[in-house]
């Protein structure tokens, strides 16, 4: 776990994954700081910002003396914002060089349909 990012983040993301891809259900509870800090051999400190993080945005709420839970409505919210990223980082920058190779909107679609993998 160290791709160059700060932990806490590489800890908020896997926690978010995991929540849109449906393995942590809203109203689930998720691992504590403690749990998370034990098995990637972490300080409890670093694994609480990452979850304190998922808080502040909405993401995981605190159930007083139980522990954090997925939030109602948390994986439509973190699914829009990779979307909303999604454009930026990918359609963007692939547009723009479509532009320079005169690659035209048509053609661009029957590219993407020809690597499109199977569903």
């Amino acid at each position: 776990m160290d791709d160059g990012r700060p932990i806490f983040l590489q800890i908020a993301e896997q926690i978010e994954a995991a929540i849109i891809d449906g393995s942590l259900p809203e109203d689930t509870q998720v691992p504590s700081t403690n749990e998370l800090a034990a098995f990637h051999r972490i300080n409890p400190a670093t694994a609480a910002k990452g979850v304190n993080q998922l808080v502040d945005d909405g993401v995981l709420h605190k159930r007083r003396g139980i522990g954090m839970f997925v939030s109602p409505g948390a994986r439509a919210k973190l699914r829009q914002r990779r979307r909303d990223r999604f454009g930026e980082q990918y359609l963007r920058p692939l547009l723009a060089e479509a532009a320079r190779l005169g690659i035209d909107h048509t053609e661009l679609k029957t590219m993407i349909d020809r690597y499109e993998e199977p569903r």
